[in-house]
């Protein structure tokens, strides 16, 4: 089972990034994913998550109205597209698989890939 996340980058404020994360050795269509970043010097937190079957999604609150989390499991692969990013929003992200139904905690994931840097300048 492994994750791969890409997209990242270095944008201005109010910019876009659409960052993918690829699934291989395990069909994602029976996983929950989540997305997670972790600042410099601070814990890693949730950003949002997708249900195995896209019904159902979940945000922070500080993206909320700004990302949006989707799957094409054809593709074997979920993207969070990222609107209006603030130097705040610079982390790696990381995602994250979970055969239950994932979650906001990062002990709820089974599998993680190994992150995509974001980087948000003023």
């Amino acid at each position: 089972v492994q994750l791969q996340a890409s997209g990242g980058g270095l944008v201005q404020a109010g910019e876009s990034l659409r960052l993918s994360c690829a699934g291989s050795g395990f069909s994602m269509d029976n996983y929950a994913i989540g997305w997670f970043r972790q600042a410099p010097g601070k814990v890693r937190e949730f950003v949002a998550a997708i249900s195995w079957s896209g019904d159902a999604t979940y945000y922070a609150d500080s993206v909320k109205g700004r990302f949006t989390i989707s799957r094409d499991n054809a593709k074997n692969t979920v993207y969070l597209q990222t609107n209006s990013l603030k130097p705040e929003d610079t982390a790696v992200y990381y995602c994250a698989a979970d055969r239950d139904s994932g979650g906001t905690f990062t002990y709820q994931y089974d599998y993680w890939g190994q992150g995509t840097l974001v980087t948000v300048s003023s």
